[in-house]
């Protein structure tokens, strides 16, 4: 226990949170990173999964290239990069290598979520006359909401807590607090640090997980289900 007292102690420490290396500087650098590289894997890996999904043609192969990125460790890439011209564009490298890390759970989810809208719904639909478009929007997307939901959660909480190879390189973020306590031989500095990253992957997926009772497509028909009988 005393580690963790010691961790909470410097946690509470003011002097800890302000100032170019305080807590607040580098939650803000961790955001920075994480959202753009997040912002980024979607832009790139939700309109092909959907497409693909919705046309029902090369998503497989798309999956399975995309999948190719799990097996690859992201500070592999991140070191790759250091060694490249890149070297000296500032986030550039780590958020490159995040974006890398992020793509196969948002492309492989929101894919299959399309493929699993009932096939018997989405005939319904052609026959009332919908055209491609309103059959994308109105029937394909709300059904498949649930599981792109949960491949941006999983990406979110994945980025967030690896955005910490940051440091490795030199740069910000709340990986920084750790390697610093690392080169100091200060333990509470490195167990406040992994504490911190930690509460913020947490804090990130309770808020996306109220986001998707708030925003969900589905949310109507939720409302309209019976209470369930106690026994």
């Amino acid at each position: 226990m005393g580690v963790v007292a010691d961790a909470w102690t410097w946690l509470t420490t003011g002097a800890n949170w302000s100032g170019e290396n305080g807590v607040w500087h580098r939650l803000g650098e961790h955001l920075y990173v994480s959202g753009t590289a997040l912002a980024v894997a979607c832009a790139i890996a939700l309109p092909i999964a959907l497409y693909l999904g919705h046309i029902g043609r090369g998503g497989a192969l798309a999956v399975n290239i995309s999948n190719v990125g799990r097996s690859i460790p992201v500070f592999a890439v991140l070191a790759l990069f250091m060694v490249s011209p890149l070297r000296n564009a500032g986030y550039l490298p780590t958020i490159i290598a995040l974006v890398l890390f992020a793509v196969p759970p948002l492309l492989t989810n929101a894919y299959v979520g399309m493929r699993e809208v009932d096939r018997a719904v989405v005939e319904a639909a052609r026959g009332m006359g919908m055209s491609g478009v309103q059959l994308f929007l109105r029937v394909e997307l709300p059904l498949a909401y649930p599981m792109l939901m949960t491949g941006l959660r999983s990406a979110s909480v994945q980025v967030v807590a690896t955005a910490t190879i940051a440091a490795m390189v030199g740069l910000g973020g709340l990986g920084r607090l750790i390697t610093a306590g690392f080169n100091t031989y200060n333990t509470a500095q490195v167990v406040a640090g992994a504490l911190l990253v930690a509460v913020l992957a947490l804090l990130v997926e309770a808020v996306l997980v109220g986001l998707d009772r708030v925003v969900s497509p589905l949310r109507p028909l939720r409302a309209l289900r019976p209470p369930r009988k106690s026994v």
